[in-house]
């Protein structure tokens, strides 16, 4: 077999790993705010600035379709984290926004990413750089995809 088509060889087998790694860490940091991990990326766009979004404003922010989101959000409504409301002009759109305990989450998540810092154990510039070249990676890949 060509060295090529060596599964351990392969970028996107290193990219889902690391991914399935970091999901496992944010874990148990998300459990103690009472958050799974897709409700925390939600949470991220919605503490961004505080206000009212449309459900497919989340969606496209976060890549994701409305068939997965709204699932989820029907969720995050029963545990009192966001409250759903259907547009007035228009009844297929519907806003998402911040409860009272939505909002009051935000100052323990403030803790969470520094904790995920010091768990990948690289330097701040290390950090830094690693997430400028995934930016490229994400820029060049996604010229392809369009």
């Amino acid at each position: 077999m060509s060295e090529q088509l060596h599964l351990e060889n392969q970028l996107c087998f290193r990219l889902y790993k690391l991914n399935k790694n970091l999901t496992k860490l944010y874990a148990p940091l998300l459990k103690e705010i009472g958050l799974t991990y897709p409700q925390y990326l939600v949470m991220l766009v919605l503490w961004k600035d505080s206000t009212a979004k449309l459900v497919k404003e989340i969606g496209r922010e976060l890549e994701l379709d409305t068939g997965t989101l709204s699932p989820l959000l029907k969720r995050m409504e029963k545990l009192d984290l966001v409250k759903r409301t259907r547009s007035e002009l228009d009844e297929r759109a519907v806003f998402i926004a911040l409860t009272s305990h939505g909002k009051h989450i935000k100052a323990k998540a403030k803790l969470i990413p520094a904790k995920l810092f010091t768990l990948t154990a690289l330097s701040k510039n290390e950090l830094i750089a690693l997430k400028t070249s995934l930016d490229e990676l994400l820029d060049n890949t996604a010229k392809h995809l369009t």
